[in-house]
């Protein structure tokens, strides 16, 4: 492992995002139409590697249904409007419509309001009667006061989501919430993270989670490089879970543990770069967002843009692009990676030659910083 003097006493790794690396084709190509896509956490099985990140511009009941019947997963924040208002869309148009100066203290305003646990129990109800896999998602700080009503409930996936995530919190405030405890308890997978780290993602396996969330401060929302100066180059921290992943497997004997990409994933190439470096599957906010069908009609946000005392987040306007089938099967109109997202992905598998997505996590990968024309 290569470090880099940063001055007389600092030394750093060198670290890679998705645009610092590049596919290389192998000698065997194959018909796009005979490569799958399919992935399968626990008893689930999906037709592609998406989940849809759980944000309020982007998943609603009805997006997260559609996202099911489409092969994808939908995750739900309970945390956003929909649990705290019985019905949210005139806040969401509010927010599309607000001006920039005057958006993360309104947005701060609209998310004061209270969570309501029987609302929790509804919109799962929504997702479940719709007959699509239902999953739900909480930051670890709620996760104590609110997951029994979500199970209770009927949720088939448990995420458990924040920026970064550890399995050991340190607080003199409050009794942090034990992860190994709790997933040892729970009838149903979790799903946990974000994490960037070999050591962190190690910690978390460990805890019995089912998948593991590798990003930190790389969305489209993120300011956290701005305002904390913590970000994780993707492609490095990919490799480096999956390395995790990896030895995880020996020392439990055989338990897999699935690692799914989360941020700084715009466009397709960025999915296929993250499936290559070892994620099993993708997490997409912005690239799902730019559906005309998102509630975010256009913009994009996440809860750090309205954290009630340090946000670090923003609203961007990230437009349409197509319904969200058409980003994700097509037809593709344009030609910047933003629809057909599973076309593009079946296309680069079929021409490096790889039949499945476990196979394709094997693709020779080059360092080529990209540069712009």
């Amino acid at each position: 492992m290569t470090e880099i003097e940063i001055g007389r006493g600092k030394r750093g790794r060198r670290a890679y995002t998705f645009d610092d690396v590049a596919i290389v084709p192998s000698r065997r190509t194959r018909d796009p139409e005979e490569v799958s896509t399919h992935w399968q956490i626990d008893a689930y099985r999906f037709d592609l590697p998406i989940v849809a990140a759980p944000m309020d511009s982007v998943m609603s009941p009805a997006t997260a249904v559609a996202m099911g019947n489409l092969g994808g997963l939908g995750v739900l924040d309970l945390e956003g409007l929909w649990t705290r208002y019985e019905d949210p869309t005139p806040m969401l148009a509010e927010i599309a419509g607000l001006e920039p100066a005057v958006a993360t203290r309104r947005m701060q305003e609209l998310y004061a309001e209270e969570i309501k646990p029987e609302l929790i129990v509804a919109r799962i109800k929504e997702i479940r009667d719709a007959g699509v896999t239902v999953a739900a998602a909480l930051t670890p700080q709620r996760t104590q006061e609110f997951w029994k009503t979500v199970v209770d409930a009927g949720v088939d996936l448990f995420v458990i989501r924040g920026t970064t995530v550890s399995a050991e919190h340190v607080s003199g405030r409050a009794e942090p919430l034990n992860l190994k405890r709790f997933i040892y308890e729970l009838d149903v997978p979790v799903i946990v993270g974000g994490c960037a780290t070999y050591t962190a993602a190690l910690h978390l396996m460990r805890t019995g989670a089912a998948g593991v969330l590798v990003g930190f401060g790389g969305g489209a929302t993120h300011t956290t490089r701005d305002t904390l100066g913590i970000h994780a180059p993707m492609a490095t921290a990919v490799a480096d879970v999956a390395a995790a992943r990896r030895d995880y497997m020996d020392e439990s004997g055989g338990r897999y543990v699935h690692v799914i990409a989360d941020g700084g994933m715009g466009r397709s190439g960025e999915i296929v770069k993250a499936i290559a470096c070892g994620a099993d599957a993708v997490m997409l906010g912005a690239a799902l967002a730019r559906a005309s069908d998102a509630p975010g009609r256009g913009y994009h946000w996440g809860p750090e843009a309205h954290h009630p005392s340090v946000p670090r987040g923003t609203r961007a306007q990230v437009g349409t692009v197509g319904t969200l089938e058409e980003i994700l099967y097509g037809p593709g109109r344009v030609a910047d990676g933003t629809t057909n997202l599973i076309g593009a992905l079946r296309r680069s598998m079929a021409t490096t030659g790889y039949s499945d997505l476990k196979e394709f996590q094997r693709v020779e990968v080059v360092v080529s910083p990209y540069q712009p024309s």
